[in-house]
């Protein structure tokens, strides 16, 4: 795959996560819970549903993804506590609504 699309898959993938976990923060008023449901849910089932339990066991299944796929994950993950640390900052600074 090129660098632009890897570049431009990355930045989708964190901008979604960051607006998806701003918009949970705002709702349920918790600060670091988009984080968690991003490593404690969303990642598991990822990598549960593509993966073939017959052909491979989980380290080979993992051994399996390529640079871009740790690359997606990771910037969705940044996306996740960035938008925990952004809603913190506002509450400190005294936004009510957040």
């Amino acid at each position: 795959m090129g660098l632009i699309p890897v570049f431009v898959l990355s930045v989708l993938f964190f901008v979604m996560m960051f607006g998806i976990g701003f918009i949970l923060n705002m709702l349920m008023k918790t600060t670091w819970f988009p984080a968690y449901l991003f490593v404690i849910v969303i990642l598991p089932v990822v990598v549960y549903s593509i993966w073939d339990r017959s052909a491979m066991t989980l380290l080979e299944h993992l051994s399996s993804f390529h640079i871009v796929d740790y690359l997606t994950g990771i910037a969705g993950l940044i996306g996740a506590v960035l938008s925990g640390w952004t809603i913190r900052k506002l509450r400190i600074g005294g936004y009510k609504m957040f």
